[in-house]
């Protein structure tokens, strides 16, 4: 059964496609009981993310703006930074550094501007972007390419094009779902060459992602786990899960 925060992401995702959600379909779609989805519904009211109305909910209008992306970047937002503030320490002075397009690389920019350190950030997140441009002292690259104004990011063979023209030290990869059978998977179709692509050129390969993502499967496939040497997430992760993981060739920190 779906996590609280899995459903809050998905009800958050419906919302972009229509003006309002109801009850009664968020419960076939995600398949749990009306009363659950009501529940749901009040917790992400309070939270300041939708507004409930008859049978369902809508986006509140100092929100309307909100891409899914938004809505991502607030879900597990406590989870991403903990995530981020590993991956700090991974990052050593005259590094190339590629961040791939999603929340948690945003989340992570976050935490980059506060280094102390000279280091290039080669990117096609343009909400990553945004944030590091406010450190002088990073190196930064925006990788051009066609606009996917939800991912606030570019794509496709231009993208892919000029990413390939370096090799960095270290790749940041901010992927959607991880299983032990089906490796890294995404339902960003046009976001899996790109990390594809990273993990071949980076001489370090490391997956961010946080814990309601262990165990679940997206929409297309995007690594095999040995193409990652590490995989990062929020605390806590089971000695049994890591154990399972590691025999498959991939070590979660």
């Amino acid at each position: 059964m779906m996590l609280y925060n899995e459903r809050a992401e998905l009800i958050l995702q419906q919302l972009q496609l229509q003006s309002t959600v109801k009850v009664t379909e968020l419960s076939q779609q995600l398949g749990v009981s009306v009363d659950t989805i009501r529940r749901d519904l009040k917790a992400m009211e309070q939270e300041g993310l939708i507004k409930c109305v008859r049978g369902g909910a809508c986006l509140p209008e100092s929100i309307i703006s909100f891409s899914n992306f938004t809505g991502r970047e607030i879900i597990n937002s406590e989870w991403k930074r903990e995530i981020a503030r590993k991956a700090l320490g991974y990052i050593r002075e005259g590094d190339v550094v590629a961040l791939n397009a999603g929340t948690t690389n945003t989340v992570l920019a976050q935490e980059l501007i506060t280094l102390n350190k000279k280091f290039t950030v080669v990117t096609n997140n343009h909400a990553a972007v945004s944030i590091l441009m406010q450190n002088p002292v990073i190196r930064l690259i925006s990788v051009g390419g066609e606009i996917d104004p939800q991912e606030k990011s570019t794509f496709g063979t231009v993208c892919e094009r000029e990413f390939g023209q370096y090799y960095p030290d270290i790749a940041f990869l901010s992927v959607n779902a991880v299983d032990s059978r089906e490796g890294f998977t995404d339902f960003r179709f046009a976001e899996i060459g790109v990390i594809q692509l990273l993990a071949r050129i980076s001489r370090k390969v490391i997956a961010l992602m946080d814990t309601s993502k262990l165990g679940k499967c997206s929409k297309r496939k995007a690594l095999s786990l040995d193409q990652v040497d590490l995989l990062l997430m929020n605390d806590p992760v089971s000695e049994e899960v890591k154990e399972k993981y590691k025999k498959k060739g991939i070590e979660i920190l």
